[in-house]
């Protein structure tokens, strides 16, 4: 294929067609039934431990949304503040699964491994670092993102205890991340099931029957991932002993890992900038569109994770096709999961639309907003075949190793939506339904320019790049 870089690769698995070169060799690529096995294979699993993870959120927002809007619009200050900390290094997860899975390609498990433990000791130093300052930080940070009144003790009260979690968090991240490069989805979905179990069980204890309020259910969340990330470092521990792979940090190949991971922060920085915009200007037109629009945000990241299932496959298959050397894989592979991601973004689209005014009663009481989530699912919903394309698209360049492009679009895409959401803010109608459906239709604005970005870049070779490592 024209433009394909193309490097050395070390080790190759499968048949292999003839070529004049022996080092373009690469294994003869499987028909589409044969790669939509290997997407299923790691996408339902996928599916199943992301839309897991979100329901944390969910059950935190369920459970302290019947203590009162206060509480609820709290909630929507502190979980924007803690995800968009712990968003910020998701590099830990995306950028371990694309080098893990290009040494996989190129036959080298145990580099594979190694290059997942500098990413597990990375995930515990950022989270140490992390933790502390944020809590300590919790009021004036809540503050700065417009939370005032009660719902900024109720946001501090969270925040305070949560972030204590983050270590956790991080460390879930990477090891996660490892396990995806390895092909491995099942053992995060049996980490993500046992910890939101957990999660619920807690919460409710804590909230109601001990009596602790918005802070009982920071302490719950908080037990739950201690025990996640526990579960996934015994299950890496166990395969690193099986390769024999070394289990201690090395300081170069950690910074290495840092400085690896510096594009896709970038990205993510950029990414997390546009939700909190949006919190911003939510909190800037009352309580009641907070509350809503907490929510919302809620429901659209559920409806984000369990999209973004498909863009886990690609990632790690994307990463293994490119690290063993074929491109016609990666470029078919790549053509099967967006038609998926484009269906599957159109059947959750409907779904919502069918229960767009049942949704918002198992979060809150309150009639405005719950009139409120009714009108932004609607944009909601409408929106989720772009989500479905951008979603997977940004899968597969993730696995390709392709950062840099990925941190200057999301850039351009942010400057992009500064007029939106400003125009939102200044000409917003003042009752909360016009004021959360033209908050989500600027969002929906956002996923519109980032869809047509991602469009151009991938069809294009410049994300092509063959073998153990983007060099």
């Amino acid at each position: 294929m024209a433009g394909v870089r193309q490097r050395p690769v070390r080790t190759l698995s499968g048949p292999c067609r003839i070529r004049a070169n022996a080092a373009d060799c690469a294994p003869v690529a499987a028909p589409e039934q044969g790669y939509a096995g290997q997407v299923l294979r790691l996408a339902v699993p996928a599916f199943l431990a992301l839309i897991a993870e979100p329901l944390f959120l969910l059950a935190d927002t369920a459970i302290v949304g019947h203590l009162g809007t206060a509480q609820l619009a709290g909630l929507g200050l502190a979980s924007t503040v803690l995800l968009t900390v712990v968003g910020i290094f998701v590099f830990l997860a995306y950028g371990t699964t694309a080098v893990v899975a290009r040494q996989l390609g190129a036959g080298s498990r145990r580099g594979a491994l190694e290059a997942g433990v500098d990413g597990a000791w990375l995930a515990i130093a950022l989270g140490l670092a992390v933790a502390l300052p944020l809590a300590l930080a919790a009021q004036p940070v809540c503050r700065a993102l417009g939370g005032s009144g009660a719902g900024l003790d109720a946001a501090v009260s969270y925040l305070r205890i949560a972030a204590f979690g983050i270590p956790a968090m991080l460390v879930t991240l990477a090891c996660t991340g490892v396990l995806r490069g390895l092909q491995d989805t099942r053992t995060p979905l049996v980490a993500a099931v046992a910890g939101f179990s957990s999660n619920a069980l807690l919460n409710v204890v804590f909230v109601y029957g001990f009596g602790w309020g918005i802070a009982g259910s920071a302490i719950g969340t908080v037990i739950a991932q201690l025990g996640m990330a526990a579960w996934l470092i015994l299950a890496l521990l166990r395969q690193v002993r099986a390769e024999g792979a070394g289990l201690h940090p090395h300081p170069g190949r950690i910074l290495g890992a840092a400085r690896d991971g510096i594009p896709l922060l970038v990205r993510t920085l950029a990414l997390r900038a546009v939700l909190v915009l949006t919190t911003w200007v939510a909190a800037g037109m009352g309580v009641v569109p907070l509350a809503a629009h907490q929510v919302t945000a809620t429901i659209w990241s559920f409806l984000a994770f369990a999209l973004d299932a498909i863009a886990i496959a690609a990632q790690a298959l994307t990463g293994r096709a490119l690290g063993a050397g074929d491109a016609r894989e990666a470029r078919e592979l790549t053509t099967l999961m967006v038609r998926w991601g484009i269906w599957c973004g159109a059947g959750l689209g409907v779904l919502v639309l069918a229960v767009h005014r049942v949704l918002p009663g198992l979060f809150t009481g309150d009639p405005a907003v719950r009139s409120a989530v009714a009108a932004g699912l609607i944009v909601v919903a409408l929106g989720q075949v772009v989500s479905g394309y951008v979603f997977v698209v940004d899968g597969v360049l993730i696995g390709a190793g392709d950062a840099p492009w990925l941190a200057r679009s999301m850039i351009a895409v942010l400057v992009a939506y500064l007029p939106i959401v400003l125009v939102v803010r200044a000409s917003a109608p003042s009752g909360a339904v016009g004021a959360v459906t033209w908050l989500w239709v600027g969002f929906t604005g956002f996923m519109l320019v980032r869809g047509a970005l991602l469009w151009w870049r991938v069809r294009s070779d410049g994300w092509l790049v063959l073998g153990a490592a983007r060099r």
